[in-house]
């Protein structure tokens, strides 16, 4: 486990929590970053102890795998990253997560389960507000849900797999079709 890691730039992307309360939410969205060799930032408050129980159940034994760090407030976030490569996943945006170009570098930031992120957050990110569609009568997806979609797509994008006939050095193997 590496609790303050290298610099962003070694990761592909990173996934930014914001205020997480759920454990089990954090550890599914930690193992998915396990998965694509992206690094996980959590803003505090957290709901949550970081030595919980379920949290280390929920990213099962990848949790000493995961790249994460743990700032303690927004300013210091913005301080360590790239704001210019920020993505503001929240149900309050016109533009569909798949119709993006994601980028080497690029952020994306996941609002608390109860509120979401603050208009303050919203406001300064206007033009960098993504969603994910749901048509049906659902207010919202859960928040592992949401982080999976969006991270598997960037991945997609980025080819962030390699196919086992490449040689592509510390790039997660795709081995197979899943069943």
């Amino acid at each position: 486990m590496t609790a303050t890691g290298g610099p962003a730039t070694t990761n592909p992307l990173n996934v930014v929590l914001y205020q997480p309360e759920i454990p089990q939410n954090a550890g599914n969205i930690g193992r998915t970053c396990v998965a694509l060799g992206v690094k996980m930032w959590m803003v505090r408050p957290i709901g949550f102890r970081l030595d919980s129980s379920q949290l280390k159940r929920s990213g099962m034994d990848y949790w000493q795998d995961l790249d994460w760090e743990c700032v303690d407030s927004w300013q210091r976030l913005t301080q360590q990253l790239d704001i210019r490569r920020f993505w503001l996943v929240t149900k309050f945006a016109e533009t569909i997560y798949s119709d993006v170009t994601f980028e080497i570098g690029d952020t994306l930031v996941f609002g608390n389960e109860s509120s979401g992120l603050p208009n303050s957050i919203h406001d300064q990110f206007e033009q960098r507000r993504i969603a994910i569609p749901m048509p049906g009568p659902v207010r919202c997806l859960n928040l592992a849900t949401s982080a999976g979609i969006v991270l598997y797509e960037a991945a997609r994008q980025l080819q962030l797999w390699q196919s086992p006939q490449t040689t592509a050095p510390n790039a997660p193997k795709f081995s197979g079709p899943v069943t």
